[in-house]
């Protein structure tokens, strides 16, 4: 026996679901909302849960058991920086892809064109970047 009611409450719950999640401005505030109450909750669930002791031994740089000699703040060079940076461009370009190839059937040889031309111009940023000798380890 097959309760139809039941059915029509699943779909209803279903249907609700579906309409109360739609990316709106109400889904975007309840995101925002959910993300600061995720990420609060659990600092504040650490700070209640967690041992903590202050000691002059924790505010001390740690170089593997080594007691440091001189001061901790040095100036690095400008190298490490730009490597940095150049990781991040091509890493954020991933970010950048991901959304393109989930559409990129759906909408056709235009996004073909879209991503060369995206692909070229960071092709040519990597180029300026191995020019200047960026890209050299120190």
């Amino acid at each position: 026996m097959h309760d139809l009611g039941h059915d029509k409450l699943l779909y209803l719950f279903f249907f609700l679901t579906l309409k109360f999640f739609e990316m709106g401005p109400a889904a975007l505030i309840l995101l925002t909302i959910c993300g600061i109450a995720f990420a609060g909750g659990g600092i504040l669930l650490s700070k209640a849960i967690a041992k903590s002791s202050k000691n002059k031994a924790k505010g001390e740089p740690y170089e593997c058991g080594i007691p440091t000699t001189g001061t901790s703040w040095i100036q690095f060079h400008v190298g490490y920086y730009l490597f940095a940076l150049i990781f991040l461009v091509f890493d954020v370009e991933l970010v950048f892809m991901y959304p393109w190839a989930v559409v990129v059937r759906k909408i056709g040889m235009m996004a073909f064109v879209e991503i060369i031309i995206f692909m070229f111009i960071l092709f040519m940023g990597l180029l300026y970047a191995w020019k200047k000798g960026a890209l050299k380890w120190m």
